[in-house]
């Protein structure tokens, strides 16, 4: 049977690979790299370079990412028809490019299991036989919270994981002091008059890694012109930040 990796290769930073994504990198034999365009073509590279270093016999091979309709109402729909499709490509270069009895990878950012779709559309494939295993990876939350220097959460109090779209929609959720914001792509802390603080961070592990700190109502404008300048400048922006209630 064919077998896959889905490999966390951490936030950026080549030395956030653990020494479990090293040996698994080590015995594939064939790495699948899933191109996104010329605008994140350094993501690409910097796979690449991985390869390279700890994986210099596998052979390489490359799928493109089909879009994802940004513009459909059902949002829930739209992710669903993106996986089948990325399912479907995925199926097709399985069948054709892994033989029996080898190993496949996947390089993923971060962690496969923390908003990646990785490990979601492989469940969609169907018409193939393999197995696959998932290797954990450094998040750019914990990326996040170790560059601030500060803990994801505060004693006897929880912590809570959501989206831009979700704080946009519905705000700091009544109870949660702490709250991580992932994938915000319209900056939703600027809707937010809540009493907080805001440690944010863009490119976290590469060299352009950004970092802001402070009072949100005193910062989230500055964060705003950080960010379109950050885009502008390289075309397209990757960001985590951490909202957390400030004492009263």
């Amino acid at each position: 049977m064919r077998h896959l990796l889905v490999i966390g290769i951490g936030a950026g930073d080549p030395d956030q690979l653990t020494i479990e994504a090293v040996k698994a990198l080590g015995r594939l034999d064939l790495a699948i790299l899933v191109e996104k365009g010329d605008e994140k073509r350094e993501l690409t590279d910097l796979r690449r370079h991985m390869l390279r270093e700890y994986a210099p016999r596998a052979r390489v091979v490359t799928v493109s990412d089909p879009e994802r309709d940004r513009t459909a109402r059902a949002y829930p729909n739209a992710v669903d028809q993106w996986r089948r499709q990325r399912g479907e490509a995925f199926r097709d270069l399985i069948r054709d490019e892994l033989r029996e009895n080898q190993i496949g990878g996947f390089l993923v950012w971060g962690d496969p299991a923390l908003f990646d779709s990785t490990i979601g559309s492989l469940e969609e494939i169907d018409g193939v036989d393999f197995s696959y295993a998932v290797i954990p990876g450094i998040s750019s939350v914990s990326a996040l919270a170790a560059r601030h220097r500060i803990g994801l959460n505060r004693v006897g109090r929880a912590v809570q994981i959501t989206t831009g779209r979700r704080l946009a929609a519905h705000g700091i959720p009544d109870g949660v002091d702490d709250l991580v914001v992932m994938l915000d792509a319209r900056n939703a802390y600027q809707q937010i008059d809540d009493d907080v603080d805001i440690y944010w961070g863009a490119y976290l592990g590469t060299p352009d890694e950004i970092l802001v700190r402070g009072k949100l109502t005193d910062t989230k404008d500055d964060i705003d012109g950080v960010r379109a300048a950050a885009r502008t400048r390289k075309g397209w922006i990757m960001d985590t930040y951490l909202l957390r209630r400030r004492d009263q």
